[in-house]
């Protein structure tokens, strides 16, 4: 065991879609239909692969690059206006997380793919928002998202923690990749509706220590490492 892993850590980073919040599928949903009225027919699976966990600055590079379009002007604005009307009627908190963030004693913060504005409605709708706030962290912050390391160092720097001390629970590969890359310990969390069967797997390889399809379990495994 590492000098890094017997580190107890100080501060709990939490990526936001698919482990505080289920809203993969539904922000996907979107995208994927938003990607079919420019012309590209990209199936729901696709989408899921390719881009959860993904900034929107990185998903365009990608979309541009591998399909050969330009996004329209004024595409991710549609997108977002869209996703927040579904999530007003159906957005849900992952079960069981609210009563796992209020129960750490450690130091906890958001970091996320997601905008700062769509983080603050989100976590707003399903009652998270005053449980981390003002710590919540958007990639929009950082030059690179997730897979790099860059939005996980940013957190680690302003919550005054070194990356040796932070845990990040993650659901995504760019998620997990990015937190390796960081030198932080991560767990995953495959509990969202998104996930499909061997998605732990999936993220145990990819340098997860753990991961979890309960909340239940995923909030033993914390506070067992945290103890």
């Amino acid at each position: 065991m590492s000098e890094k892993e017997r580190v107890r850590p100080g501060l709990v980073i939490f990526d936001c879609d698919g482990v505080l919040i289920d809203s993969e599928l539904l922000s996907h949903e979107v995208f994927a239909e938003e990607l079919g009225k420019i012309g590209l027919a990209v199936s729901m699976d696709e989408v899921l692969k390719k881009f959860v966990g993904r900034s929107r600055i990185t998903a365009t590079v990608e979309i541009e690059s591998e399909y050969g379009v330009r996004l329209p002007p004024g595409f991710w604005d549609t997108v977002r206006a869209s996703v927040f009307k579904r999530y007003e009627t159906n957005l849900k908190a992952i079960p069981g997380v609210k009563d796992l963030v209020v129960s750490l004693s450690a130091k906890k913060c958001v970091a996320s793919g997601s905008g700062p504005q769509t983080l603050r409605r989100t976590l707003g709708l399903v009652g998270l928002w005053e449980a981390f706030a003002p710590n919540v962290f958007s990639s929009h912050e950082v030059e690179r998202g997730k897979p790099a390391p860059d939005l996980f160092l940013y957190a680690s720097e302003r919550m005054r923690t070194p990356p040796s001390a932070c845990l990040v629970i993650e659901d995504s590969v760019a998620g997990v990749r990015a937190a390796r890359a960081a030198d932080m310990r991560v767990l995953g969390f495959a509990g969202a509706s998104h996930c499909g069967p061997g998605h732990t797997e999936i993220l145990r390889k990819e340098g997860a220590e753990n991961a979890y399809e309960n909340m239940a379990d995923l909030a033993a495994a914390i506070r067992s490492i945290m103890a």
